[in-house]
């Protein structure tokens, strides 16, 4: 069951069905999460991330970005504070609220994760077979979801990953992150290991996505440049903490140390 609910950030109570997500925002309210041994590796985080928007988080690796997006979709718990996806909390959820939360949130990943032994259909529509979708149902949202990350059908639904080249398989993975047209979109590097031209392409495809579709998506980058491009909002994260929140638009002249730390080390590799 769900727990009773802390916090007047937290004003829902009930099992979370991705349908009762529309727009969702997500808030993170006093976050912290500590190892075992002691580490800590995110300390009191608190942001509030705003339905239908794009927020980027940048910091150095081991900063605490990819634990801290993991805990967004159950994946990772929090040892400290409260997260809350559409208004509800989302410790304590039973496995059918668990459930309910990851047909609500999509995620994509730097290797795509696709399954080598199934063909793109198939590993375009698995969340809708085991969401019980007729046969019908799935192949209309295949082609459809296909079509937005520019992929046509006809020609790339029987093929196998092997058969793509890295750029295909990575709008694979985000098709299937979207299938079930989930309100949040989770994306951990998404383009980190694709060439620098395909990565390009990649990212003028999502920027163009983002902007036909309302999702909240939280973007895990090393990439100033990036998040830039394609965020509304910019969080910086050091030892696990929240050093910087800023909109796009005030990165570049921001006066914060770690900010400027960022921009600089970008300025000075161009200037190389």
């Amino acid at each position: 069951m769900l727990r009773r609910l802390r916090s007047k950030a937290f004003p829902k109570q009930g099992k979370i069905e991705s349908t009762d997500m529309p727009n969702a925002g997500v808030t993170f309210a006093k976050v912290s999460y500590t190892l075992a041994d002691g580490h800590v590796l995110l300390r009191d985080v608190s942001l509030e991330l705003e339905a239908g928007k794009t927020t980027a988080l940048l910091g150095r690796s081991g900063s605490g970005k990819t634990t801290l997006l993991r805990m967004v979709n159950g994946l990772v718990g929090a040892t400290a504070g409260v997260v809350g996806v559409g208004g509800v909390e989302t410790a304590g959820l039973d496995g059918a609220g668990m459930r309910g939360l990851r047909r609500g949130v999509g995620y994509v990943i730097q290797e795509n994760g696709l399954f080598p032994h199934m063909t793109v259909k198939r590993n375009v529509g698995m969340g809708m077979e085991l969401a019980g979708w007729s046969r019908a149902e799935i192949e209309r949202r295949v082609e459809e979801v296909l079509g937005l990350v520019g992929l046509e059908a006809g020609e790339f639904s029987g093929r196998y990953p092997w058969q793509l080249s890295g750029g295909q398989r990575q709008r694979v993975g985000l098709a299937r992150a979207l299938a079930l047209d989930p309100a949040v979109l989770l994306m951990d590097e998404p383009f980190g290991a694709l060439d620098p031209l395909t990565r390009t392409e990649m990212q003028a495809m999502l920027r163009g996505l983002l902007e036909r579709v309302e999702k909240t998506v939280l973007l895990v980058t090393h990439d100033l440049d990036e998040a830039l491009y394609l965020a509304d909002r910019v969080v910086f994260l050091a030892a696990g903490e929240v050093v910087a929140d800023l909109p796009t638009d005030e990165v570049l002249g921001s006066d914060n140390p770690h900010v400027r730390d960022y921009v600089q080390a970008v300025s000075c590799r161009f200037k190389a």
